[in-house]
């Protein structure tokens, strides 16, 4: 038997293509310096070692623990994947991922492809045969402290509520500004528009015609663009905060991991705090607000109407003509011709067919100019007997609905229509 021995053939490696992972929680200035300087530090180690090639470093700022909200992070493991990158630096565990099973499942889907990740802190490499078992305990660790935080950040939160301490970002809140205290001092300049808002919503305006017309005479939201939204009036309409009230708690974190956050309806204690601020709306003008809000829900719900807030100045009526034949709404019609003189707008109820071709309700349709008169005959009627209606109206106040939500708030408001 003879035995030949085949000398190994070592080709010479090629650089490790090295690149370098940071990341800090918020977007504080000071950690924001910190970030920048991680990144330099790993560029210049990584270039120092000759069998080292920096393949870039990969940051995120102001981003939580958790991976799926990472871009930075999502990038360098795309790169990894794609054969680009050997091995990846990175401070801590903590800075990688905080979520254990993510962790081990992030750092054997990368060992596959053969790429290494390197905790400088724990001195761990996940290429190592203890590397595994030393990042499972460690990672456990840290997802337990970052749930302890968590819980400590939020029983520190929930104190300064019990104690009445209302913390509102002003930025994004529109009518508010903040002094040297920390305090909520009211901006004039928008506690004019917040104003108006109010009192255009008192006086018939729909949330969606209010933003249409600020943003037609280009006034400023709190971003300083003349951009608004209908579902940003609602919230205003019914923010607690603008009558010097504040309800905190108003939604709760449900996962430490994850940062999720849902409306507490209940689950946890809320607190609400009377006169906490400066107020900008007067609080009988906030609750009459809530009032007529509740009103044209209920109409709407009563009338079978998808959105009762879509009139406007060139279609009054949308929304408020009531079928006295079955309740539903009447909508606006055109009725056109080739014959100019016989193109109309007429008024039908939305039922007349709810089957094509069949006749639904039996109600007839009135002309647009016809009704617009009805409109104005009614309205002088009421002027020539304003004692009447205002006597109508008072003894509508002894409702029980009324009179415990806002009844001096109303018969301060038939006051002003007497003078």
């Amino acid at each position: 038997m003879r035995v030949r021995i085949i000398e190994p053939t070592v080709k010479k490696e090629s650089k490790k293509r090295v690149c370098a992972y940071a990341r800090v929680s918020t977007d504080h200035e000071k950690q924001g310096e910190s970030l920048e300087n991680q990144i330099s530090y790993y560029e210049r180690m990584i270039g120092a070692n000759p069998e080292y090639e920096f393949v870039g470093g990969f940051a995120d700022r102001g981003i939580s623990g958790t991976t799926e909200n990472r871009p930075e992070f999502k990038r360098m493991l795309e790169l990894a994947n794609q054969g680009e990158i050997d091995l990846i630096i990175t401070k801590s565990i903590s800075r990688f991922a905080r979520n254990t099973t993510v962790m081990l499942q992030t750092v054997r889907e990368l060992k596959n492809i053969g790429v290494e990740i390197r905790f400088e802190k724990e001195n761990i490499n996940t290429l190592n045969a203890k590397g595994e078992v030393l990042l499972s305990i460690l990672s456990s660790l840290a997802q337990d402290e970052s749930r302890s935080i968590s819980e400590n950040s939020t029983w520190g939160i929930r104190r300064r509520f019990e104690q009445g301490k209302v913390a509102v970002n002003h930025t994004k809140f529109l009518g508010y500004d903040k002094d040297e205290d920390g305090n909520l001092i009211i901006n004039e300049n928008q506690a004019k528009i917040v104003r108006r808002i109010y009192k255009d919503y008192l006086d018939g305006k729909g949330p969606n015609r209010i933003a249409r017309e600020l943003e037609e005479e280009n006034i400023p939201n709190w971003n300083g663009k003349a951009k608004w939204y209908e579902g940003s009036i609602r919230k205003m309409l019914s923010n607690e905060k603008y009558k010097g009230d504040a309800l905190l708690q108003k939604t709760y974190t449900v996962d430490f991991l994850t940062k999720k956050r849902v409306q507490n309806t209940g689950q946890i204690p809320r607190y609400y705090v009377e006169e906490s601020h400066p107020a900008i709306i007067p609080k009988d003008m906030w609750e009459a607000v809530q009032l007529e809000m509740e009103r044209r829900r209920a109409f709407a719900e009563k009338h079978g109407i998808v959105k009762v807030d879509y009139a406007t100045i060139e279609n009054p009526f949308a929304g408020r003509v009531i079928c006295g034949h079955c309740g539903s709404p009447f909508g606006r019609k055109v009725w056109n011709s080739t014959n100019e003189t016989l193109r109309r707008k007429i008024w039908r109820c939305n039922k007349k067919y709810t089957i094509k071709g069949k006749k639904s309700c039996e109600n007839k349709h009135i002309d647009d100019t016809t009704l617009y008169q009805a409109f104005i005959d009614v309205f002088n009627a009421i002027l020539e007997n304003k004692d009447h209606f205002l006597n109508k109206w008072r003894e509508q106040v002894s409702d029980d609905l009324l009179k415990n939500i806002k009844q001096n708030s109303l018969l301060s408001f038939l006051r002003k229509l007497q003078h």
